[in-house]
This record gives structure tokens, sequence and C-alpha cells, in this order.
């Protein structure tokens, strides 16, 4: 099947290749031209712009956008005065469901179909297929089928859920058609939630592991500060990074992300090559608006955005705030660092 892809960075490039691999032609551009040039080596088709993008693809052509979210809504209102009835534009990347129902109608309106595909695989999915999170007309979901089947990952060795017979569903292959325009980014808008709340919870208990042998410090007796009660019950030196490989065999926490923070703890158990500013890209925030917007309680999920925004010095000035009460109503000095 041929298929246009606009955006080859860290994941559309990896899409392009594994789409490739499966047999199916690929028409590519990116702004820079040298990520182009080394998918033509690998077989692609390049083009320097999205009017030969559309010039080049078969009719009715299916186009996929792989770009930030700041700047797809731009791409596609290019791609939409390209293009014509019948064909498909993808918004692959980290898009708001509501800017896809939006943009979805307007497209309608001309008709060309709209499909909003959650993506998640990250720098591995070429190896690892990618779980994809499909919204939109039934047709044209039906029609891309072979694309979605070649990015997924398949069964593979993950073990059938109890009860599930007959042939695999595409869910179980790792694609699923979600819904309506906009289903799609709203699950992995969740999906991105849960993620940043998974994480927050590992990166919580590997600190708390990490402040087992704090009984053995000694600190500045002052009266700003409560001593610490137990300070023998503190005497643990725990080896973070064997805990991490521990809990990957067998464990009931164990998964990917647990793999991923045994492999950075292995190779920096300080972590010393990371300052600790967490970024948010935004599904964290839509979550939290859907969640109140739906009257949906999640304060976990945002309880982690708002550490991200923490992890960034957004809290300092309330903290600073907090200082300055402190010593106005007691005379409280801070504790430096």
């Amino acid at each position: 099947m041929q298929i246009g892809m606009v955006g080859l960075g860290r994941m559309g490039a990896a899409m392009v290749r594994r789409l490739m691999r499966a047999g199916h032609e690929c028409v590519v551009f990116d702004r820079n031209p040298e990520v182009v040039s080394e998918l033509e080596a690998e077989g692609a088709s390049g083009v320097a712009d999205l009017s030969e993008l559309v010039a080049r693809l078969d009719k009715p052509c299916a186009i996929w956008v792989m770009v930030p979210a700041a700047v797809v809504g731009s791409v596609i209102e290019m791609l939409g005065n390209e293009l014509a009835a019948g064909d498909i534009l993808i918004d692959g990347g980290n898009s708001y469901y509501k800017d896809d129902i939006a943009r979805a109608a307007q497209l309608k309106s001309t008709g060309i179909h709209y499909l909003d595909v959650g993506t998640s695989g990250g720098v591995f999915g070429l190896e690892r297929g990618y779980c994809l999170m499909i919204g939109g007309e039934t047709e044209p979901v039906q029609h891309l089928t072979p694309v979605f089947s070649a990015l997924a990952p398949g069964m593979g060795e993950i073990q059938r859920t109890m009860g599930q017979q007959g042939d695999p569903t595409p869910a179980e292959q790792g694609y699923l058609h979600c819904g309506l325009s906009g289903a799609g980014h709203f699950v992995k808008m969740v999906h991105n939630g849960i993620e940043y709340a998974l994480m927050a919870a590992y990166a919580e208990g590997f600190n708390l592991l990490q402040h087992a042998n704090v009984g053995k410090r000694s600190t500045d007796i002052d009266a700003e500060t409560t001593p610490l009660r137990d300070p023998d019950a503190f005497q643990y030196d725990i080896d973070v990074a064997a805990v991490a490989e521990v809990w990957r065999r067998g464990s009931v926490i164990s998964s990917w992300l647990l793999d991923l923070s045994a492999a950075a703890l292995h190779g920096d158990p300080k972590l010393d090559g990371f300052q600790g500013q967490v970024s948010d890209s935004g599904e964290g925030r839509w979550t939290s608006i859907a969640a109140i917007e739906s009257g949906s309680p999640v304060p976990v999920l945002s309880t982690a955005l708002y550490a991200r925004f923490t992890s960034r010095g957004e809290s300092d000035f309330s903290n600073k705030l907090l200082a300055a009460m402190r010593y106005g109503f007691g005379g409280h000095l801070e504790k430096k660092k």
C-alpha cells in the first residue's frame, strides 16, 4: 500500500522504516532534507514540499502527519488545501482531541477523511511495534487496516487474555478503532496521563529507597528542622540499581518502565547525567481538564502532573512565600542548603 509521511523525527522516520519492511511504499517529507535523503537511500521516495508530496501519491491518497502538536494545525491546513475529496489525512501526533473534532468537521465539508491516531511506542517502536488508538469514520479506518497492522506489534509473545477465543482481534494485535473523531487522541491522552502517574510512582519509590540510610547521616541540630525520630530504623545502604533488577523478575510491579529504570540506574546509579527537570507535552494537562469537565476523579494522575511542574521550578515562588510567612509569624529563618 502507498502512504505519505510528513515529519521524520524520532518516531516518524522509524515508522516509515517499519512500513517499508512490511512492503509498503512510502513518500516522505520533512523540513530537514538530510533525513529525507537518509530514507531515500533506504527505499523511500523523498519530496521537497507538501505540494509535491500530494502530487506523487496515487488517488485517493493517504497522508500521515507526525509532527509536534504546536505545528500540526498549520500542516493540516496546508494539506487540506492540497487534498481532494476521498483522500485521507491522519494525525498521529499528540494533539488535543477537541481540536480533532473541529478539524474533522472542517475537512468533511470538502470530502476529505480525517483520522486521529494516538501512537505509542517511542524510540523502540521500529522493533517493538506501535500501539495505535484510532478515531474517525469506519470506512477510512478499514481502508488503512494494512498500514495499521504493519505498524502494530501483532500478537507477539503476549498471552491472550483469559476467555479470548477465535481469531485475534485488532486490539490483541495492537491497534484499535476507538470511536468517532477525537476518540483516538482521547484514549492516547488518558494513556499518557497514566504514564505520568506510573513514572512518578517508580521515581518516588526509588527515591525512598535512596533515603533508607538517612539515619547514618550527621545533621546539625537547629530549631527549624525536626530531628529524625528513629535513626536506627534508617541504617540501610540499599543498592537501588539491584532492587530494580530483582523487581523485574516475578514482581507484581514489573513493566517496561521498570526495565528502563533498571537500565538507567545500571549505567548511572546516581543519575548524575540528569538534572531532574521533567517536561510535559500536554496530554497530562488535557487529561486533568477532561477529568474536571466529566466529573471523573483522577487525583493520582493530577498529582503526577503537578510534580512535573515542581521539577521545573514552577513552585519556587510559592516556596519563597511560605518561607516569608514562617519568618513573619515566628521569626523562622530559612535553613540554607
